[in-house]
């Protein structure tokens, strides 16, 4: 006992003297932030706080706060503060996102340094958002219970009897790969009577064969791996990270006869509080060296051309995604009256829907 005592009174100068220092420290620092921005984003925390402190580190006193959201959710908010903009940078959704956006007059325009490196229809004519990441959507399956030759192969299997119950499917209305999925499946039917009605018609069947709509994807992973369901539908992206990285009984089926392939887009914030920095941290997170970084790290399909083929991983090179044919502009004119109509006229009137 005497010995603590002894310790305790000769090192708690020590100790003070390290708390004052590094409180010093860190006012310091705070004295010398440049810069703060803004960015919200639907791709998940770890990509980024991953490259916010990449840019923090290779730019010394600024300082990246990021806002995690549903893609719906970043877009709402971003038309609520149009006369007051908070964010700066919007990182990711589907394309139909940002070309309403850009009608809406809530993004600037920028065309970045390897703008002539992505297809023509992956940017706003405009130059208002670039595509950054292509992103396939899969049918997705707890590979405990099911197999690649036993799982659902097409949409249209989804509708048969023997998955009822057992279907769990995120939210729609807050997430866009939902969005997507969802007027891809109303759209196979409208290019062809201009109608929504049968593609209503086949969500009501869906709806019918669906357990459960978590609020959020975490919700929708633990369903599935905890057997509550056994089937959802989601990104090819996502589905590999929670496989490889957190070890998820994740297996997927792209199906057959196509898929929708979203492009992910890029946006500066019209009128934002820091345009020159928000250009900055555009360039960063899409170098050919961070697409690698992202494409090997958190499982993301760069829309660019020009990064080689030996720098992306095996799962982006070997796997043929047969692409669903889209009009994107007919997408991002109909998809919001599509999804009050499954909204208020279809979610949970079936079986399950719960």
């Amino acid at each position: 006992m005497p010995l603590v005592k002894k310790m305790h009174k000769n090192y708690f100068p020590v100790i003070l003297f390290l708390a004052i220092s590094q409180f010093s420290v860190s006012c310091s620092n705070s004295e010398k932030a440049t810069a703060e921005i803004v960015v919200y984003s639907p791709h998940g925390k770890e990509l980024l706080n991953d490259f916010s402190s990449r840019f923090e580190a290779e730019n010394p006193g600024v300082k990246v706060h990021w806002l995690d959201m549903g893609s719906q959710d970043v877009l709402d908010r971003i038309r609520s503060e149009k006369t007051n903009p908070q964010a700066d940078l919007w990182w990711g959704a589907p394309s139909s996102f940002f070309m309403n956006a850009a009608e809406e007059g809530l993004l600037q325009a920028y065309k970045p340094s390897w703008a002539s490196a992505i297809d023509s229809s992956q940017h706003g004519p405009d130059d208002r958002w670039y595509g950054t990441f292509l992103t396939p959507e899969v049918i997705a399956f707890n590979s405990q219970i099911l197999t690649r030759e036993t799982a659902p192969q097409d949409w249209d299997d989804l509708l048969l009897p023997k998955w009822e119950n057992k279907i769990a499917i995120r939210n729609p209305l807050a997430s866009g790969t939902m969005r997507a999925i969802y007027s891809a499946i109303i759209w196979r039917f409208f290019k062809e009577s201009n109608s929504p009605e049968d593609g209503y018609n086949w969500l009501r069947r869906l709806d019918a064969n669906t357990k459960i709509y978590p609020a959020n994807p975490t919700l929708m992973y633990l369903a599935i791996a905890r057997r509550e369901a056994q089937i959802t539908l989601w990104n090819m992206p996502d589905i590999e990270l929670q496989k490889q990285q957190y070890d998820y009984p994740f297996e997927y089926i792209i199906p057959a006869s196509g898929t929708p392939v979203l492009v992910e887009g890029l946006a500066i914030v019209a009128n934002c509080k820091q345009p020159e920095w928000a250009k900055k941290f555009y360039e960063f997170i899409t170098t050919r060296e961070s697409f690698a970084i992202q494409a090997k790290k958190y499982y993301r399909i760069p829309a660019r051309k020009d990064i080689d083929k030996e720098a992306l991983p095996s799962w982006i090179t070997a796997n043929p995604i047969k692409q669903m044919d889209i009009d994107w502009q007919v997408f991002s004119k109909k998809s919001k009256g599509w999804m009050k109509y499954w909204d208020e006229n279809i979610k949970g009137r079936g079986k399950g829907g719960k």
